[in-house]
């Protein structure tokens, strides 16, 4: 059974039709849309501040999101997919962003839509990132512009996936 579990009085709330792998972790304040998926041995430490999931969200094997206490957030928008390994830590995702395997975002980023954050990258705090585009390396930075509507729905198409695996659990 996945570990769900209140803090300093903020319960976790989900929406419909969302699976929890058994060793997955939410805790603290973290609201979340419907049709979401947290895998095995993610975390979703709610317990210093807010984090804010919107619908059709996975959250991959070991992905871990935190935040600073009085100072960032976490805001995931629609058709997200955070690959396995991946580190959230105070980012702002808009809609139809996937962050690759083992990327890394640190405080205060800011995420475009229809954007790839390639795996093994790393967001330096503070940077905003482009909509429309790619961005790898460490530090990440931006390697291409893409065309909205192909990124869309290639990621999309992997979030939907998501949606079926989750179906097989239930």
């Amino acid at each position: 059974m996945a570990v769900i579990k209140s803090v300093r009085g903020f319960e976790p709330k989900f929406g419909k039709n969302c699976f929890f792998a058994e060793n997955s972790v939410v805790v603290g304040d973290v609201i979340m849309g419907d049709n979401c998926s947290i895998w095995f041995s993610a975390v979703l430490r709610g317990d210093v501040n807010s984090i804010r999931i919107g619908n059709n969200v996975n959250i991959q094997d070991n992905a871990t999101l935190h935040t600073l206490y009085q100072k960032s957030t976490i805001e995931i928008g629609d058709n997200v997919s955070v690959g396995h390994n991946a580190v959230i830590h105070g980012a702002k995702i808009s809609n139809n962003v996937l962050i690759g395997i083992g990327a890394i975002v640190l405080d205060d980023v800011e995420i475009g839509e229809n954007t790839i954050i390639a795996a093994g990258a790393m967001v330096k705090s503070g940077t905003k990132v482009e909509a429309n585009s790619i961005y790898a390396g460490v530090p990440a930075k931006k390697v291409k512009d893409i065309e909205p509507e192909q990124t869309k729905e290639m990621i999309n198409k992997i979030a939907d996936n998501y949606s079926m695996y989750a179906s097989w659990y239930k």
